[in-house]
């Protein structure tokens, strides 16, 4: 699933444009109907030729809105440019281009809107002209420039393909099992209570989740998924997500505030960041400056520690230690822009190197820049760990030799991530290794796949292992060492080749309990001539009657021909004794002693050559010996 965003000078179009390609107004604010002008973040969905629904962010143009803006482009996949035909490049068009960049946007398309309001080729000609000077060296250098006329229609057809070539070309998210949406809107519903939206990153949400809500911590239930006004039980990486949260009032929870789930993300209030300053800054990037911070719909005032050097200039790049006011959730690869608080100015961006840094740098220290300069490329320990939740549970060997790092380092880091936490060891000789997610994720998915078979079949003692691994999509060796680990921490138990919750018992209700009764009473009456197994399945049913074979409350000796354990144990005494007295045992004999019928007789005979204990030598049995 893919989210779009449009960015542009006030006044260029981006939400009329947004509103002729989906039937969505996105200006949903009375003064922002009044003014014409989006203030406030807004939102529609366009479905795409080949199916797909396209989530869409429209964001204010204004420059004394760039702070909401800022929240809106942070998780977008592709950027529809817009320029007006009659106006061409503005402050604004710079501005946004620049955040672009910083924000690394993978791509997307140059809209020049209100293309019906010119007659004049030349016009036309110049302000291209202007726009291919513009995005030079840019993120957008090179992409497919469109002539659109919201009013008319003109050249939507051909925006809404290349749009679709675009995203078709676009590496879709990655599903780390890290759930991670930023909030950017919050809001409450009568008869649903607090719901909030965002662009999901990281992972999968699913209906009846547990959720925290960061920084504060405070816990809630997902009690509803949309994604484009269309209920879901899970939302997938990548996609618009409004979420309706049990437990949490609407005060509670604000834009800047993250959903994850448990125990995942921890927030911070120091950063190492790599930092790229603006060409058009007004001024120097210094040690100790004070800047706002903003990391998806994050906003946070922060001190710069501007490390190896005293301050940045224009159009350099270097390293910092952000000491940020408030807690952010971050991660490493995130990208971030800074602003000056006063007069408001973007002069900076970059991305985030260790979201968790444990001390404050020393300024000049080349260890630490050498690191610094490390991590800009990946740390060993972020290569295993990538490796690790692409390969799923796997040999430590096959992990330590993918990245291809120096064989001591590799065990170095491999090492730190198993004292973190982060990757788990898995079978009796340690020798699988998973990641935590992943784990977790495998885990509540076999416990899933339980409580379905549970609730689907509540008279069997369990789902066949072969089936659960099937489900589980995991091969052999992966899926046993995973099965001992999960009865081993009681998750689950184990009856011959089925397994269960540890807490599933097999409960009949009051009918099927008189029904048991009055069929054993059957068997108690003439327990050598008892009713046949289509005789117990036509009373019980089939699942009933499978039940008591599966609990041992009979036992079946043929296809045709079940005994309660009582008396299987009686006859096969009888049996060996009598074969120990007299050396051998005929059917007759057998049916004779019983007062039964031939065909009891033969299946239970047969009964007890299978299991090995006796053997038939024409019409007679005898003890078998070896």
């Amino acid at each position: 699933m893919h989210v779009i965003g449009t960015a542009g000078h006030v006044d260029h179009g981006k939400s009329t444009l947004v509103a002729a390609l989906t039937g969505t107004h996105p200006d949903r604010l009375k003064e922002e109907q009044q003014r014409e002008m989006t203030i406030e973040l807004g939102f529609a969905w366009l479905p795409l030729p080949n199916g797909e629904e396209v989530g869409i962010v429209d964001v204010p143009g204004h420059r004394d809105f760039i702070e909401n803006m800022l929240a809106g482009v942070g998780g977008i996949d592709a950027v529809l440019f817009v320029i007006a035909a009659d106006e061409g490049v503005m402050p604004q068009t710079r501005e946004h281009l620049a955040i672009l960049n910083l924000l690394n946007v993978p791509g997307g398309l140059v809209v020049l809107t209100k293309a019906d309001l010119i007659e004049d080729p030349a016009w036309l000609t110049l302000i291209e002209e202007d726009v291919q000077k513009a995005l030079r060296g840019s993120v957008l250098e090179g992409a497919p420039l469109l002539h659109v006329s919201a009013r008319t229609g003109q050249g939507l057809p051909e925006l809404i393909a290349a749009l679709s070539q675009c995203l078709a070309n676009s590496t879709p998210r990655p599903d780390l099992g890290r759930p991670r949406l930023p909030i950017d809107r919050v809001f409450t519903l009568p008869g649903f209570g607090t719901i909030v939206t965002g662009t999901l990153l990281d992972g999968c949400l699913q209906l009846g989740d547990e959720i925290e809500i960061l920084p504060g911590g405070l816990r809630a239930r997902v009690r509803g998924l949309q994604t484009h006004r269309k209920k879901v039980t899970q939302a997938r990486p990548g996609s618009r997500t409004a979420i309706n949260l049990a437990g949490i009032e609407v005060q509670q929870v604000q834009r800047g505030n993250v959903i994850v789930t448990p125990q995942q993300y921890t927030p911070s209030q120091r950063l190492d960041v790599q930092v790229q300053l603006l060409p058009e800054a007004s001024s120097p990037l210094a040690h100790n400056d004070q800047v706002k911070f903003f990391l998806g719909t994050t906003e946070s005032l922060a001190r710069v520690r501007l490390l190896g050097s005293e301050q940045l200039l224009p159009g350099q790049s270097g390293w910092l230690q952000l000491e940020l006011n408030t807690p952010v959730v971050a991660v490493r690869g995130d990208r971030y822009i800074l602003r000056r608080p006063s007069p408001g100015e973007t002069i900076a961006g970059g991305v985030v190197l260790d979201a968790h840094p444990t001390r404050r740098h020393k300024r000049f220290d080349p260890a630490v820049l050498e690191a610094l300069q490390n991590l800009l490329h990946g740390s060993p320990e972020d290569l295993l760990y990538q490796v690790s939740l692409t390969l799923g549970l796997t040999a430590r060997s096959n992990i330590l030799a993918h990245p291809h790092l120096p064989e001591q380092t590799a065990q170095n880091a491999l090492q730190n991530l198993l004292e973190r936490g982060q990757l788990l060891q898995i079978g009796a000789e340690a020798d699988l290794l998973i990641a935590r997610p992943t784990w977790n994720t495998l885990t509540e998915q076999a416990l899933a796949e339980l409580d379905k078979f549970h609730a689907a079949y509540p008279l069997r003692r369990g789902m066949p292992r072969e089936a659960l691994k099937s489900r589980l999509k995991l091969q052999p060796r992966p899926f046993l060492a995973l099965l001992k680990t999960w009865l081993d921490q009681n998750l689950l138990n184990e009856h011959g080749t089925l397994v269960c919750k540890a807490s599933f018992r097999v409960q009949l209700t009051q009918q099927q309990t008189a029904q048991v009764e009055r069929l054993l009473a059957r068997f108690a009456t003439n327990p050598y001539s008892p009713p046949s197994s289509k005789e117990c399945s036509a009373e019980l049913g089939e699942e009933l009657f499978n039940a008591l074979l599966e609990q041992g409350q009979l036992v079946a000796v043929s296809s045709e021909v079940v005994f309660r354990p009582q008396e299987i144990e009686a006859m096969r005494t009888w049996v060996m004794e009598h074969l120990r007295a007299h050396g051998s045992l005929t059917v007759v004999e057998f049916r004779d002693h019983y007062r039964t019928s031939r065909r009891y007789a033969l299946a239970f005979l047969e009964y007890l050559d299978a299991q090995g204990l006796t053997r038939r030598e024409g019409e007679a049995r005898h003890l078998q010996t070896s």
